[in-house]
């Protein structure tokens, strides 16, 4: 089993910014895409960011595009998501994933890990 935590949610005033961490243990990710969604209030959880275990490449929604940077520290089995320009739009409660496969998916259903999820509210 992989067990997923994220921390770093919180308040933080529009054009902010804010980094998520998600610490990982049990079985090590090392070798498993991790990602990020998101799920705001009356809305359908939705892709964020991911990043590849075999080469460390990046994907992003178009939303977040060029405003969001994940990365990962494999020794410490976290993956970050540094969040920039943030705006009330993006306010929602944030997941930490985790998956076995190759590539980075990005339909919820083809996750088999998740934290709990970490709040972070953007004020105009």
């Amino acid at each position: 089993q992989v067990q997923l935590a994220e921390s770093g949610g919180g308040w933080v005033q529009a054009g902010g910014s804010r980094r998520l961490s998600c610490a990982a243990s049990g079985r090590t990710p090392s070798r498993y895409t991790m990602g990020w969604f998101r799920q705001a209030p009356g809305k359908e959880r939705e892709f964020v960011a991911g990043i590849n275990w075999s080469d460390g490449a990046t994907n992003y929604a178009h939303s977040v595009k060029g405003r969001f940077t994940i990365s990962r520290d494999n020794a410490k089995n976290t993956v970050y998501l540094q969040m920039d320009s943030l705006n009330p739009e993006d306010t929602a409660v944030y997941y930490c994933t985790a998956t076995n496969r190759i590539s980075i998916p990005t339909m919820p259903s083809q996750y088999a890990y998740w934290g709990q999820g970490t709040q972070v509210t953007v004020s105009s």
